[in-house]
């Protein structure tokens, strides 16, 4: 009986044809010195869905496994295709060593340049991916959250993703809730006090009137990420009527992704709330 399970288990996963195929360096073949991963995950069918998975690590590091591989794996088994990006960060040298007083080292807008370079390929791949190339959207989370705004604020229009998905995000850059490692990592030592730069990438500062549709999730006991970053966010997205929707829990904390043991119950809803937000979107435009 055991053995017959374990057979039906795997016999639906092979059904389902959902991989990890080989990873693509979204450089290769351009003049950028560059190489970034780019990791598909892809749902056999025709015209789907597909996510741009960010995952967060203040713009230092990667959580590349809870907020990345397990957020595709998540996708996958609702549909969804996804491709996680493995964008340039500071790393953990610059974190220690502030190298960056001297040195260039990664920094805006280094990380932000891969995912404009992952919208771009990818819909230009979206027949070979069996994806609607109008319905490519980015989910990031914490600094992650913060790029795959910025995408939304920042980018020329045609280069967009289609929806937003930012989970516990890193915000502002400005005001006394900002989270202070991220905003270094993404600045870099040298430029971590620059005005321009920090008003720039203060993303309720910066909402378009044709900011795409955005999912935004975050938890008031959030010890990494102060809760008032999503709120600003919020605020900005309804003052502008922008189409969002903005989902707060009391308990959770940070770094919880697609996992099933990571956060709480509570904060564990998020992804049925973001499945049947997408649902009602692309309803509403069919």
């Amino acid at each position: 009986m055991r053995q017959s399970l374990l057979f039906l288990a795997l016999s639906l996963c092979w059904l389902m044809t959902v991989k990890a195929s080989d990873r693509i360096d979204i450089w290769e073949g351009t003049d950028s010195h560059h190489s970034v991963e780019l990791i598909p995950f892809i749902v056999s069918g025709n015209g789907n869905c597909a996510v741009i998975v960010c995952p967060g690590g203040s713009y230092f590091w990667h959580d590349m496994e809870t907020e990345g591989y397990s957020v595709a794996r998540w996708l996958n088994s609702n549909g969804i295709s996804a491709f996680v990006l493995k964008y340039r960060t500071a790393g953990i040298p610059a974190f220690l060593f502030r190298h960056r007083l001297v040195f260039h080292g990664n920094r805006y807008p280094d990380a932000h340049d891969d995912l404009l370079q992952s919208l771009r390929l990818v819909r230009k791949r979206a027949d070979e991916y069996g994806i609607d190339k109008n319905r490519v959207g980015a989910m990031g989370f914490s600094a992650g959250g913060h790029l795959v705004m910025s995408a939304a604020e920042l980018f020329d229009a045609s280069d967009r993703p289609a929806f937003v998905v930012s989970v516990y995000p890193v915000v502002t850059l400005i005001e006394d809730c900002c989270h202070r490692r991220s905003r270094r990592a993404l600045l870099g030592d040298s430029r971590k006090n620059n005005r321009y730069l920090r008003d720039l990438l203060s993303l309720e500062r910066h909402v378009p009137d044709d900011c795409p549709p955005v999912f935004l999730v975050n938890c008031i006991d959030d010890p990494v990420v102060d809760y008032r970053n999503s709120v600003l966010l919020d605020s900005a997205l309804t003052a502008s009527n922008i189409e969002h929707e903005y989902v707060q829990y009391v308990t959770g904390g940070h770094g919880f992704g697609a996992s099933d043991t990571k956060g709480t119950d509570e904060s564990r809803q998020w992804r049925r709330r973001f499945l049947n937000w997408i649902d009602r979107l692309y309803k509403n435009k069919n």
